[in-house]
């Protein structure tokens, strides 16, 4: 079905669902933390693994999810698979801006690539920081799904206390920001007496799906988020005997112009869909440097993907090019054997495509088990650079130091050079 053919809503109006899996898109103009509340018939949600957002991005039992990025995110419903208690799905959305400064929102219902519903909330003179988008709800034994566009006073803690989330107060003791300057020093790696050719002729791969693990219930949940910028460029996490899988999500998004209308099947779709006609190719890798004093490169040119459970106790999972994954490109890192890493150093490169970073909107996000996501955005810098080098994650006696960097370069073997890995570097292709 066309854009075309959608059925619009206005606020207050409603519409039928199709008992099936169907995906909410929640697309706005600038970053906005998106949420949904499963409710049961006093409004409430049953507990914590009722909420689902960037923190924990799927209900308890699976059967609502979130994935993309935080201007064009998705929330997959499974409605027939909800439990009989549950009588409605709300959607919602915080920041940190006015509505008036965020824009217009725009939300789209799905079924597969058909969009059933279109509906639009103008930003335009609202000072609300909190809005109440939508929610599918039960009526006579079948869904339907009504806009509501309600503003709320406060943030995203007052919406889920509202919802009856119980809220943890602090971020936990394990993550202590630090200041740091503004350019990392380089890695001080030793010589390796190895050469390891990379970039060699990349074929289908098949590793593992890209979607990111479970996330188990809390007690309480923690709405924290950290995001390094130049002003604080790292956070320490503590020294724990398991951390756990540590997971570290690329995401990018290619909006069209905002005056177009809008019927995508994902961020990614529509990445790879332009691929032919000069849409861009996002790779994320990164070098890891052992205790033993070995080191090794994990990235999808050469189908170098690592290993989870051996050295180098990371992994690559499969590198999408098919348009049919919008979650973005995930590295797993062992925590388990974080004893045994020195330093993981994360990049992402441009593989095809003009080099402009402001316009992919990249975010890369680091999920360590109970604490917040940690996430930097690659918008800055000189946009012209196809090679941009993230952060890197240094094993400080045992604890976690995430630092950032956000630096650009030529290419790989400028960023070796800049922060002395030794690596040997060829030119090859997919």
């Amino acid at each position: 079905m066309s854009q075309a053919q959608s059925q619009p809503l206005v606020a207050g109006a409603n519409a039928p669902l199709p008992v099936d899996n169907i995906s909410i898109r929640i697309l706005s103009q600038n970053a906005i933390d998106c949420a949904a509340y499963r409710l049961t018939t006093d409004g409430k949600v049953r507990g914590d693994g009722d909420m689902i957002f960037y923190g924990q991005t799927r209900s308890d039992d699976g059967s609502v999810s979130f994935r993309g990025h935080d201007s064009d995110g998705f929330f997959d419903i499974n409605l027939s698979a909800q439990p009989a208690s549950i009588e409605k799905v709300a959607l919602a959305f915080s920041s940190a801006q006015t509505l008036a400064q965020v824009g217009d929102v725009d939300v789209q219902v799905l079924q597969g690539s058909q969009v059933l519903m279109t509906c639009q909330l103008s930003g335009t003179g609202r000072n609300e920081k909190a809005i109440i988008l939508a929610e599918c709800y039960r009526r006579q034994g079948s869904w339907k799904f009504r806009f509501i566009a309600q503003g709320f006073e406060g943030g995203l803690k007052p919406l889920s206390e509202h919802f009856g989330v119980e809220i943890a107060d602090d971020t936990p003791a394990q993550s202590q920001p630090q200041s740091q300057a503004q350019n990392p020093p380089p890695v001080q790696a030793q010589p390796i007496n190895t050469q390891r050719p990379i970039n060699t002729q990349k074929a289908g791969s098949t590793a593992q799906a890209s979607t990111p693990p479970p996330i188990p219930v809390s007690p309480s949940i923690n709405l924290s988020k950290v995001t390094l910028t130049k002003n604080q460029s790292s956070i320490n996490l503590k020294k724990r005997d398991d951390f756990g899988k540590i997971s570290v999500n690329l995401n990018w998004n290619q909006r069209p112009d905002s005056d177009k209308p809008v019927a995508k099947k994902g961020i990614l779709g529509d990445l790879f869909k332009q691929h032919q006609a000069g849409g861009i190719d996002l790779d994320i890798g990164a070098m890891i440097h052992l205790k033993n004093g070995e080191k090794t490169l994990i990235q999808a040119l050469g189908n170098r993907f690592g290993s989870l459970p051996s050295a180098p106790y990371v992994c690559l999972r499969a590198d999408d090019r098919t348009g049919q994954v919008s979650g973005g490109e995930w590295l797993d890192i062992n925590g388990q054997q974080w004893s045994q890493i020195e330093e993981v150093f994360i990049f992402a490169f441009i593989y095809e495509g003009a080099p402009n970073w402001a316009k992919t909107d990249g975010v890369v996000t680091i999920h360590v088990p109970e604490q917040p996501p940690i996430e930097t955005r690659l918008t800055e810098g000189a946009g012209n650079l196809p090679m941009c080098a993230i952060a890197r994650l240094v094993n400080q006696q045992g604890s976690i130091n995430v630092e950032r960097i956000n630096q650009y370069y030529k290419g790989h073997q400028e960023m070796d050079k800049a922060f002395n890995w030794g690596f040997s570097w060829k030119r090859g292709s997919k």
